[in-house]
């Protein structure tokens, strides 16, 4: 069994010193606050502009945090290019979303009385142009981060990959409560478990990514043309 879908293994910690450690703490943390809404607050599409922008800064640095600082390639985080079994298991995992949101949107919301339309709603009022942007970025910086990165450093710093990974999930879940309130955890925690379990299975970020960008594709893209 390959190294990576051990989820209670002895991860290596490649030549790591208490700096670097404290300092992949803490890129951890910074990323994890809600930068962008804290730096261009407001509902206008400036503002969603603005917060793309910070967004796509976060991700160029995050890049070349392990490129230049850490002197590790891509391939740690599971960036590698893609092949056409990323295609194929990205396609499958965004099946399987898009199969379990609809449950939770056509019974499980119903049932609890519980609704997200107000946020979805001003999702979807965004310029088309726009909220493509806003669905790739997510795909792109919250993959990077959370699975790829989180999970990895995580799992070097704990030395247990199940324990990286539900720190990750519980990070992801949290921070989509801010804009999107309690219901939405249920979403993003169902669609976050998906895509922990297809990174822990196949270390593939662009499986990743193509998988939560064809799942927020079909939830907002779709219904706003």
């Amino acid at each position: 069994m390959p190294e990576h879908w051990s989820l209670a293994t002895n991860v290596r910690h490649p030549n790591g010193s208490r700096l670097r450690l404290l300092a992949t703490l803490l890129v951890l943390l910074v990323l994890q606050l809600p930068l962008a809404g804290m730096l261009a607050p407001g509902s206008s599409a400036a503002a969603q502009i603005e917060r793309e922008a910070i967004y796509w800064v976060c991700t160029a640095l995050l890049v070349g945090y392990v490129v230049f600082v850490e002197r590790r390639s891509l391939s740690s985080i599971g960036l590698r290019w893609p092949t056409w079994k990323s295609l194929f298991f990205g396609i499958a995992g965004a099946a399987v979303m898009i199969a379990g949101m609809a449950f939770i949107y056509l019974a499980i919301f119903p049932a609890f009385g519980l609704s997200d339309e107000n946020q979805t709603a001003a999702a979807k009022d965004l310029p088309f142009g726009l909220l493509f942007v806003v669905v790739v970025r997510a795909a792109i910086f919250e993959e990077i981060f959370y699975r790829g990165f989180a999970i990895e450093r995580l799992a070097e710093i704990t030395g247990l990959r199940w324990l990286a990974a539900l720190i990750s999930l519980t990070a992801f879940t949290y921070a989509h409560l801010d804009y999107w309130g309690w219901a939405h955890l249920i979403v993003a925690g169902f669609g976050g478990a998906v895509l922990t379990g297809m990174y822990l299975w196949r270390r593939d970020l662009p499986s990743n990514m193509i998988a939560h960008f064809l799942t927020d594709a079909v939830g907002f893209l779709l219904g706003a043309v």
